[in-house]
């Protein structure tokens, strides 16, 4: 019975991204005809190597790299702060007659408060950092739909997708030498956004 909804969910899938295929072949085809041309030009291009090869991209990238890299030495810092209280209470526990009970377990408390507090920190600048990456690529994304309209613009293309990335999702499986313009878009980028 399991088997059976899963390969009738999969059907159902597989018929809807046919579907969608074929809806968007026909208004690709309509635009076409609608603007009066006989060819529809696609170009693609990879927004994430235009950021990382563009000189602005790249100054951005770079100091977001060197923010995480602070945050990293910060949570390194306060690491080896948190073994070394660790390794001191161990010490106290096999030299118990040196260590009361009452002093042992004040340095439990601390050790314990330091570490929800340094894993507190470390939720924080992975927040922090993932809306920091978040608001440069909205930023970018912006400055890339300007800069591809322009180059779109100049070279006639009626639309252009987003390929992906392998670090990213791969949306073109396939294109002619041609068609990618991300080179052409990087140019662009640095002419207009310095």
């Amino acid at each position: 019975m399991k088997k059976m909804c899963v390969n009738g969910l999969t059907k159902i899938v597989g018929i809807l991204f046919i579907t969608g295929i074929c809806i968007l072949g026909g208004a690709l085809e309509q635009h076409a005809l609608a603007a009066g041309k006989d060819s529809f030009r696609v170009g693609v291009i990879d927004p994430q190597a235009v950021i990382e090869k563009s000189k602005a991209g790249g100054r951005a990238l770079a100091a977001l790299k060197e923010h995480a890299q602070a945050r990293e030495t910060v949570m390194k810092n306060d690491q080896k702060e948190l073994e070394a209280l660790q390794e001191e209470l161990k010490a106290g526990e096999i030299k118990d007659s040196k260590l009361n009970e009452e002093e042992q377990k004040r340095k439990q408390e601390r050790f314990t408060q330091k570490y929800q507090a340094w894993q507190k920190q470390g939720q924080d600048f992975q927040n922090e950092l993932g809306q920091k990456q978040k608001d440069l690529v909205q930023e970018y994304m912006k400055k890339i739909e300007e800069a591809t309209s322009a180059v779109a613009a100049r070279h006639g293309f009626d639309i252009v997708i987003d390929k992906g990335s392998e670090n990213t999702l791969k949306i073109v499986l396939y294109s002619r030498d041609g068609l990618d313009l991300t080179n052409e878009v990087v140019k662009e980028f640095d002419r207009r956004f310095k």
